[in-house]
Parts: structure tokens; C-alpha cells; sequence
């Protein structure tokens, strides 16, 4: 269960902003009427609490550290594009401008940030979570977030984030209807440096991906589909992924590469 309440000083604004999320989630507001959060979570069965502030959103889950919305290095690629710098991620799905991007797994959304940097006002990117509270923190962070740079603001507002599963999702999207479908399935076994993605893994969906889900993937997409691993996965030989890797790098991009031809 997740509700959906405000920080401990309520505002018309945090508490207007706080029951539109409930309604549009179905889950329930609750005042938080200075309540503190584990008292809130014990009344409601350890449930996990979202909590609207002035400036941002928290992810709270009882025996964990809160989980801020943060661009993390989605900010730090984007300020690289500008530069004129390439992005290895990009370059494996050969994203244009104007293209549509289905991040089928979009946890806290930091590729679809760079999708939607990329692809820009004429793109589409759609980022599917499957996860309630993942959903709900990267539905109000888009929404929310505001970095010093302009363009990258408007990125993540052009967000569209859905709460469903990819395989549902990409079952109900006609033949060749987006350009590029793009799936990280949080790496099953974890790289030991990325200690911040521990608190992510708690909430997200653990099971591997599918190979119907590639399937569909493959039917749905124009261009590309992508997987994001580790360099070493044998994920990308049981899915059909050809890698394309860096030297320097602990993770890869396996590339189902489409047209007209591949696909009768």
C-alpha cells in the first residue's frame, strides 16, 4: 500500500498537489496533521509513504533511507550532449530528433531523461514502471525537478510516465508505432560500486526480462530495441542482443537492429 501525504509543515499547495497524485494513483491521501512518518506508516499496515514538499518528493519504506528524485548522472550526459559530446546509450539505439522512445523499465527515469534530451519538442518518450511507488515519485519528480539548465527542465517535462507493466504495455501498442524500445532490467547481480541503486532494488520488479517482452519489443519498434547490462551478461546471447561495449566500461549495450527486411 502507498499513501500519499505532505511534509510536516502542510501548504495549500503541497496538499493540492498531494491529493491530485492520490486521485490520478488511486491511493490515499492522508493529512499529515504533523504526524510522524513511521507512527503514519505503522497505522496504515507499514505502508510506503510519498511525501509532497515545497520543493521536491520523498520515498519513504519503513527500515530504509528515503528515496529523493534526482536526475543523477542524467543531468551530467545531458550538459555532455550540449557540449557536442556523444552518449554511448544514444549511440546504440541511433536516436534522432523527433524519434519515439519506449523506456520499458523506467525505475527513477534517468534514461528517459536522456531520451527526451535527445529526441526533443518534435520526440516522445514514454516511460513505463511497473513499480507504484518508483511510478509515483518519477510521475511528481518530472513533474517537479528544476535544474539550472532550460532545456534539460523541459526534457523532463515532456515525459510521459505510465504505471504499467512493459509486457502489457508493449502487447497493446500496434506493429512499428514507435521507433525504439529500450529495456534495463537493474542488472540481477549488482555491481558492487553501485551501492545507490540498493534502495531502488527494494521497490523494483526483480524478475528478468522475458523474451516474449523482446518479442513484442521487436514488433512494436521501427529502428531498435536496447538492453542495457553488464558487460559480461549472458543476457545478451539469450535474448538475440548483439553488445556493443566500451573499453573502459563495467556495463554494455546489446542492439536488436530493425527495418523493413528483419522483420518478414
Amino acid at each position: 500500500m502507498l499513501i500519499i501525504t505532505t511534509g510536516d509543515h502542510e501548504t495549500p499547495g503541497t496538499v493540492q498537489r498531494a491529493r491530485e497524485l492520490a486521485k490520478l494513483s488511486n491511493q490515499p491521501y492522508v493529512s499529515r496533521s504533523r504526524t510522524a512518518l513511521p507512527k503514519l506508516a505503522e497505522r496504515y499496515g507499514d505502508a510506503d509513504i510519498l511525501v509532497i514538499l515545497e520543493l521536491g518528493v520523498r520515498l519513504h519504506r519503513t527500515g530504509q533511507e528515503p528515496m529523493v528524485f534526482h536526475p543523477s548522472m542524467a543531468f551530467v550526459r545531458a550538459k555532455r550532449l550540449l557540449k557536442g559530446e556523444g552518449d554511448a546509450m544514444l549511440e546504440a539505439a541511433r536516436v534522432m530528433p523527433g524519434d519515439t522512445v519506449i523506456d520499458a523499465t523506467a525505475g527513477l527515469g534517468s534514461d528517459a531523461m536522456v531520451f527526451s534530451f535527445a529526441v526533443g519538442e518534435k520526440g516522445r518518450v514514454v516511460a513505463l514502471e511497473d513499480s507504484l511507488p518508483l511510478w509515483a515519485l518519477l510521475y511528481e519528480g518530472l513533474q517537479r525537478y528544476t535544474s539550472r539548465i532550460l532545456p534539460f527542465n523541459e526534457a523532463l517535462r515532456r515525459i510521459e510516465a505510465r504505471q504499467m507493466h512493459h509486457l502489457e504495455a508493449l502487447r497493446a501498442m500496434p506493429d512499428d508505432s514507435v521507433d525504439i524500445v529500450y529495456f534495463d532490467p537493474m542488472f540481477r547481480d549488482p555491481i558492487a560500486e553501485s551501492s545507490s541503486l540498493s534502495p531502488l532494488r527494494s521497490f523494483a520488479n526483480s524478475n528478468r526480462l522475458d523474451a516474449e517482452a523482446v518479442k513484442e519489443a521487436c514488433r512494436v519498434a521501427r529502428k531498435s530495441v536496447v538492453l542495457k547490462e553488464q558487460k559480461s551478461s549472458g543476457e545478451f546471447d539469450r535474448l538475440g542482443f548483439t553488445p556493443c561495449t566500451r573499453a573502459h566500461s563495467k556495463i554494455a549495450y546489446g542492439v536488436i537492429s530493425l527495418d523493413s527486411n528483419s522483420k518478414t
